[in-house]
């Protein structure tokens, strides 16, 4: 502290003895300082720039106020270069994620004091969770929609991303639901474009849903991408309800947490189901940005239903670690802290979990160690996976189900493969000709699965 009460810049926020309370929300950073400054200076300098201080000591800063509102560096890991900083919940507005971000992910990436900084993960508060409405429908109530007790769910995306007519959309989908898909969603960036427009794709798309309803005998989900400026945004969503969808997919980081919050707030009825696409942007680095964690805890805040988190098996960068805490982050309601995985303490009180996506480059041969590694409560999302198959969609659908009834009956793929020849095809396509023949020799012998 300066003389005659005032406060000097970047000094007074270390404190290695203070104890977050209740009410604090708790940030952990990965901090690399930049030349010639410590980790613990570099942390006092985010700790002000995130919330009352300024680079220069100020007179409208008495101590007073600096004692009520500063937050605290209360733990620093010089060998892992992690600090954890406590901030007041006065220095942030309730329901306002656009705010809290702006204070504990913004300005603080571009300090010359900084050479990197990721934001790992938050720790919000009861008081905090509370305000946010949370998902409408959650993993049970998707169940209960979807009249699937148990099993994973199955999904694609209808490929080509770009470049299908209104019809050829609703015909891929419906081979794709006849297979035995449970899901078929619009990719990320197909909204409404001169070949395809919005508003006939929904009404051929949903029309051809209903016959694969009728012919299956099982609900069938389409996720329509509504992502566009938020008046047409709401106006899409109201139609997809208007002619009796249930689901919309948003693109949840080019939309923006705000734009999202007002549309949840419209209570559509409908489930919302998050798209993550931009994220890498902000997580891809290890050591700057932001993580895939803290994303989805905020999606969860917001009310998606449901969420892409990449998949341990698949063509996405982040590893199995990475991808199962966040499962767990938006799964469970009480997370414990793991320091391994940078992961800290949550409470989520009374708000919903959201079912996991799972996503990026699989296909059957990659469906049981999926569902080993992220449990049952999942949609497994695959593109190329199904329409890739040698006999195309349709096969294709039918071999990623097969794949998941095989890991429900407790058999191993090669094992189920034997008697449904979609199945087969899969994985001699994608495990090739000599994998396959290998492992079923092996069964046929009585070798391990």
């Amino acid at each position: 502290m300066s003389e005659k009460g005032r406060v000097k810049e970047y000094e007074g926020y270390l404190d290695s003895n203070y104890k977050p309370n209740r009410d604090d929300l708790v940030c952990e950073y990965f901090l690399e300082p930049a030349k010639g400054i410590t980790l613990e200076s570099a942390a006092q300098r985010i700790a002000s720039e995130s919330s009352i201080g300024t680079w220069t000591d100020i007179g409208t800063l008495p101590k007073r106020m600096f004692d009520e509102l500063s937050p605290r560096v209360f733990f620093v890991d010089k060998k892992n270069s992690i600090v954890r900083i406590a901030y007041s919940k006065k220095l942030f507005e309730p329901n306002n994620i656009s705010q809290i971000l702006s204070s504990v992910a913004g300005n603080i990436f571009g300090m010359s004091d900084v050479k990197n900084l990721k934001l790992l993960d938050i720790d919000f508060p009861e008081s905090f969770v509370d305000k946010y409405m949370g998902p409408h429908y959650g993993i049970d109530g998707v169940r209960k929609l979807m009249k699937v007790k148990y099993r994973p769910f199955v999904g694609t995306i209808v490929k080509p991303k770009l470049g299908l007519d209104e019809k050829k959309h609703a015909q891929v989908a419906y081979e794709a639901w006849k297979g035995g898909c449970d899901y078929v969603k619009d990719d990320e960036n197909l909204t409404s474009m001169s070949f395809n427009n919005f508003y006939k794709r929904i009404n051929v798309t949903l029309r051809a849903r209903e016959k694969a309803e009728r012919e299956t005998g099982e609900r069938k989900a389409y996720l329509p991408n509504v992502t566009a400026p938020y008046d047409e945004m709401l106006r899409r969503a109201r139609h997809v309800v208007r002619m009796g969808g249930e689901f919309v997919m948003v693109d949840v980081l080019t939309v923006g947490f705000s734009g999202i919050q007002a549309l949840r707030d419209h209570d559509l009825n409908v489930v919302y189901h998050g798209h993550r696409a931009m994220h890498g942007a902000f997580t891809r680095n290890p050591h700057h940005g932001i993580s895939m964690l803290v994303i989805a805890k905020l999606c969860r805040l917001i009310g998606i239903d449901q969420l892409h988190v990449g998949g341990v098996v698949g063509k996405m960068y982040e590893g199995k670690e990475e991808v199962t805490a966040v499962g767990e982050e938006i799964e469970q309601q009480v997370v414990s802290k793991d320091i391994f995985r940078h992961r800290l303490q949550q409470d989520w009180c009374d708000l919903k979990p959201i079912l996991a996506v799972c996503s990026g480059g699989l296909h059957p041969g990659k469906v049981q160690p999926l569902i080993h590694a992220m449990g049952r409560d999942i949609i497994i999302q695959a593109g190329g996976g199904i329409h890739g198959h040698p006999r195309g969609t349709l096969a294709g659908a039918m071999a990623m189900r097969q794949a998941v009834d095989a890991e429900m009956e407790a058999k191993s793929p090669i094992e189920y493969a034997k008697t449904h020849s979609e199945l087969r095809e899969a994985l001699q396509k994608w495990h090739g000709m000599n994998f396959y023949e290998r492992h079923h020799e092996s069964l046929r012998k009585g070798g391990k699965r």
